[in-house]
């Protein structure tokens, strides 16, 4: 058989994170199976194992991807030469808001109270974050609204908290809709 490459074998983690993201959103973090995701990402289990050791490791691997995909959404944001200003950056984050990837992210938090591991991984991603809508509101204070740089950052602290704070509070919500109403117009 032939050995993957470094390349491939990421691209490989990466389905099946994926794969594993949607069923939990799904069916939730506990109850999906590792067959269920052997069947969602279209590998065999031999596969999934050689990857990841166990489910508590895609449960991982799943977090880390969902806060990835909006860490990289506010890197770009924070990089442009026009940066959203807060309402715009928290209206574009809510609209990105995926409601499978809500509901891994619920469930993520509250796994994150009593495994060491995951609490790591989600204290982690949400400082990133909060560091990157920092970022991104003093980008604006001082491309779009003229301030200062040496005093934009300490004006932008509590900006993005409260960014934080309403972008958690409508992932909660999104996760709690049930998908009758995801759907409904």
């Amino acid at each position: 058989m032939p050995r993957l490459t470094d390349a491939r074998k990421e691209l490989r983690r990466a389905q099946i994170a994926e794969a594993a993201v949607r069923c939990f959103g799904r069916n939730g973090l506990e109850r999906t199976s590792i067959a269920d995701i052997t069947a969602e990402s279209g590998l065999s289990a031999g596969s999934i194992y050689a990857h990841y050791r166990n489910k508590a490791e895609l449960v991982q691997a799943a977090a880390r991807a969902v806060l990835i995909k909006r860490a990289k959404v506010l890197g770009d944001y924070a990089a442009s030469d026009t940066p959203p200003g807060p309402d715009e950056l928290l209206a574009r984050l809510i609209a990105a808001i995926d409601p499978a990837e809500a509901r891994v992210g619920v469930q993520t938090w509250g796994e994150a109270t009593t495994d060491p591991a995951i609490r790591h991984i989600v204290v982690d991603m949400t400082e990133r974050m909060r560091a990157m809508l920092h970022d991104c509101v003093t980008a604006w204070l001082v491309r779009v609204e003229n301030h200062r740089p040496d005093g934009a950052g300490e004006r932008a602290a509590p900006i993005a908290h409260q960014l934080m704070a309403r972008y958690q509070a409508e992932l909660l919500y999104t996760a709690l809709r049930s998908p009758t109403e995801e759907t409904a117009p």
